[in-house]
């Protein structure tokens, strides 16, 4: 549970940023929020994947985190769990190769449907090698989290690790968090039978960014994520103890039109313009209109 303080404190941040940020900012002065970015912090920014303005933002915050000291780790989402010991040795090969790096670690990459815009998220892994920091490879795989999707845990996770992660025991409101969050994410285009089991991916995927946070965070570490993953509520927070969760400042990076009530699922928000894109829901709607073929 957050402190009375941390929570007012929370509250006037987020009204504050909301307020007051937007895509053509340039002002080099840093946000109200950054003081957060020092010690044993574990400090969560989130982001929309494809909007590029966010991602340089975003730099920009960690790259005067950096300026003024702070050494945490850096934790990424676009890398999978099983492919730390491919950020290591690429590291121990080329030191200063963020390109090889991510060639090593992240085989997918410049691949269709691979999910990431590696010209986004090189400059992160620059910067780790930059200041010779831990990068951590924290997310569940997409195959793995198929599986639980098709299977339940223990088609990915033994009982020890459902057991360690917490997911034995999933909270029933957590769950039913997710399912709304996961039915409106798909443009409700979704069967609401497979639900409850996209859901538990989700809770996987959380539990498993917490579990690589919690290894590694005794000198502070940033979580580099989706908005979803870095929400208080629901997100991957919650996997945290409650001495851990104590640490945790986390910023949503959000487009306008999209802003959570100020103080409900982050300690404090920066609005965007949104990204140009297409109709995301488009493609979905098409496919529940259309017949298997």
């Amino acid at each position: 549970m957050r402190s009375p303080a941390k929570v007012a404190l929370a509250l006037t941040l987020t009204l504050a940023v909301t307020a007051t940020t937007h895509s053509a900012r340039s002002d080099p002065a840093p946000y109200p929020w950054e003081g957060w970015l020092r010690g044993d912090a574990i400090v969560m920014l989130g982001e929309v994947h494809d909007n590029p303005i966010q991602q340089r933002l975003r730099l920009e915050v960690l790259k005067r985190a950096f300026a003024a000291g702070w050494r945490p780790a850096i934790a990424m989402e676009q890398f999978d769990r099983e492919h730390q010991a491919d950020i290591e040795q690429a590291r121990r090969e080329h030191p200063e190769d963020a390109s090889y790096l991510i060639e090593r670690a992240a085989p997918a990459h410049g691949k269709p449907g691979s999910g990431w815009n590696w010209d986004y998220y090189r400059p992160y892994v620059s910067l780790a090698l930059q200041y010779r920091v831990p990068l951590l490879a924290a997310n569940l795989s997409r195959r793995d989290a198929e599986k639980i999707v098709e299977h339940g845990y223990a088609a990915v996770l033994d009982e020890a690790a459902v057991h360690s992660l917490g997911l034995e025991h999933e909270p029933a409101s957590l769950l039913a968090a997710q399912k709304r969050e996961i039915d409106v994410g798909h443009c409700h285009a979704m069967p609401k039978g497979q639900l409850p089991a996209m859901a538990r991916a989700q809770l996987a995927r959380d539990a498993v960014m917490a579990d690589v946070l919690r290894e590694r965070a005794a000198n502070g570490v940033i979580l580099l994520a989706g908005d979803g993953h870095v929400r208080l509520d629901i997100g991957v927070p919650t996997w945290l103890g409650p001495p851990m969760a104590a640490r945790v400042f986390s910023v949503g990076f959000v487009e306008r039109g999209g802003e959570p009530t100020p103080g409900s699922a982050f300690d404090a928000v920066v609005v965007t313009d949104v990204a140009q894109r297409n109709d995301p829901c488009e493609a979905l709607r098409h496919r529940k209109r259309s017949p298997r073929q």
